[in-house]
């Protein structure tokens, strides 16, 4: 019977609203400290079936960049979910120095929380995040019916991406081997949960070796497995491989020492997939949300940089990891079905001291002896009065009692301490920019350049008095072995993007966008509001080339 224009017609409406159906689930990927290079870099030693397979059949933002400044585990986390920034979202930091209370505080630290099914880390809670998530707006279009769940090695990595009104949230237990929450959440685990920790993984992994994925000789990409700028673990006279877990654990913390081998993404691997089974997470037809977050990444590269034969083959495996993790909602969920994306909450800079050995120029930032010293040139125009409280995370805190010694002269003196602080600060080695928060509140928050990154990572009533950036390869002072992350440039800002599966068509753009767009590209694909304090913007060729 040939068509009539009507049957046409509703036949290809029928087929715009189906493939505007929201996916069964969503499964957000955080690999911390990931840079968009390795993709290209390790591609030679990635299967088909785990990060071939999103960049082949997803969508990839090729130059996608964190937009502000500090470039940390928390704040990262925090604005791939919310959309935002530190300057509207609050996590300044994984901490932070807290004005009224005259003591670091840790993003997720929550003192009115206990663990649950654990006795440490328990004391957390999103509250800190004064913004709504993607997860959060899910929960609130779907009234509470969606399920989300959140799940890393970190507190903050499984906290922070669930949002304030999750089903659950767990992290890793180093002290006991298992993976616990908080009771801001439930009162008790569900039973999934305690029959995933009676297997005993942890116990099974600190027994094992970690050995090379490959021949030695096929790992080209990066150093010399015995190199100078590693981090050793106690009890092994070299960085080499292989290393067996059961002789290194008793002085390495024993189940903390997981986390900094490739068996942490394995038991965060293992315990995402048993919530997908536990919770039924996409069987019915609301969507649900599991957010998982890959820690070991992070701690293995700051433990030995990311020019290490450890790094290289910890992400051949975790490719595995996905793969598996993809082959998973392939049976359960249905091809086509669920939606995946992945990014990092950082990238990370190269180790300073094989910078300088090769004539980079790098160097290291010693805080306590610029403090000591700024404290003591102060005692020239201040005498007997404390005029720093704190220098914390690249931050310069004020004494409140310049506020109170003499309210008279209060702003009088606050003005002429932050331009002494910021032209000494400027004479020291490594320091490239020092803004005082006055510049910063009357700043536009579109600000380009690297002002416009300290702009959007600052929060007037978190942050210090001054906020002062480091120049390129300059890290803190924590010794010249292993590596670290947090600047504004873009070996910590560049990561990877990419949407994969449900209504997201294969590609890749070269366009810039920043990773507050993560989240407004959610909630156009899932139909909801975008999150509170949303500033981002959708991934505009993801709709053009439906």
């Amino acid at each position: 019977m040939p068509l009539t224009l009507l049957s046409l017609v509703l036949l290809s409406v029928a087929g715009v609203l189906h493939a505007q159906e929201p996916p069964k689930l969503v499964v957000g990927i955080v690999v911390d400290q990931m840079r968009q290079e390795y993709l290209a870099r390790f591609e030679k030693k990635f299967g088909e079936g785990g990060f071939k397979r999103l960049v082949r059949e997803g969508f990839m933002l090729r130059n996608a960049h964190y937009n502000y400044v500090p470039t940390e585990t928390g704040p990262g986390h925090a604005s791939i979910y919310t959309g935002t920034t530190p300057a509207l979202h609050g996590i300044i930091g994984n901490d932070w120095y807290d004005k009224a209370s005259k003591r670091e505080v840790n993003c997720v630290g929550d003192e009115r929380q206990t663990a649950v099914g654990g006795t440490t880390k328990g004391q957390v809670s999103p509250w800190r995040n004064m913004a709504s998530t993607i997860t959060d707006e899910l929960e609130l279009a779907t009234q509470r019916r969606a399920k989300v769940i959140g799940v890393s090695i970190k507190d903050r990595g499984a906290v922070l991406p669930a949002g304030h009104t999750p089903d659950g949230a767990y992290w890793f237990e180093a002290a006991s081997g298992k993976f616990i929450s908080s009771s801001y959440y439930k009162p008790a685990l569900p039973l999934w949960v305690d029959r995933f920790n009676q297997q005993k993984l942890a116990e099974k992994f600190s027994g094992a070796e970690w050995k090379l994925s490959l021949s030695a000789d096929q790992y080209t990409e990066v150093g010399p497995d015995d190199s100078p700028y590693e981090t050793r673990f106690v009890g092994k006279p070299n960085s080499v491989f292989p290393y067996s877990l059961k002789d290194l654990a008793p002085q390495n913390g024993n189940y903390e020492l997981l986390t900094y081998t490739p068996y942490g993404n394995d038991l965060v691997a293992a315990f995402a997939e048993a919530a997908i089974d536990g919770e039924a997470l996409g069987r019915d037809e609301i969507t649900d949300f599991l957010c998982v977050s890959f820690s070991s990444t992070d701690r293995i590269g700051h433990h030995m940089g990311p020019n290490s034969v450890e790094v290289e083959d910890t992400y051949i495996k975790l490719d595995r990891n996905i793969a598996s993790l993809l082959s998973l909602l392939d049976k359960q969920i249905g091809v086509g079905q669920y939606l995946v994306f992945l990014t990092a909450d950082h990238g990370v800079a190269e180790v300073p001291q094989y910078l300088t050995d090769v004539k980079v120029p790098a160097g290291y930032f010693r805080p306590a002896y610029v403090e000591a010293g700024l404290q003591e040139f102060l005692q020239k125009y201040f005498p007997g009065r404390k005029i720093v409280e704190r220098i914390s995370d690249n931050q310069v805190y004020f004494s409140q009692n310049l506020l109170t010694d003499d309210p008279r002269a209060a702003g009088v003196d606050l003005l002429v301490a932050a331009e002494l602080i910021s032209k000494y600060l400027l004479s020291v080695e490594g320091v490239a920019q020092v803004f005082t928060q006055a510049v910063l509140r009357q700043s536009d928050y579109d600000e380009g350049g690297l002002k416009g990154k300290v702009v959007r990572g600052h929060h007037p009533k978190r942050s210090g008095d001054l906020t002062f950036v480091l120049e390129p390869n300059w890290l803190v002072w924590g010794g010249i072995k292993g590596s670290t992350h947090g600047s504004a440039y873009t070996y910590d800002t560049h990561v990877p993007i990419i949407f994969f599966g449900k209504n997201i068509p294969a590609g890749t753009s070269v366009k810039p966008y920043a990773i507050t767009d993560i989240a407004p590209t959610l909630s156009l694909l899932l139909q909801i509001k975008f999150p509170n304090a949303c500033t981002g913007r959708p991934v505009e060729e993801i709709f053009e080339k439906r």
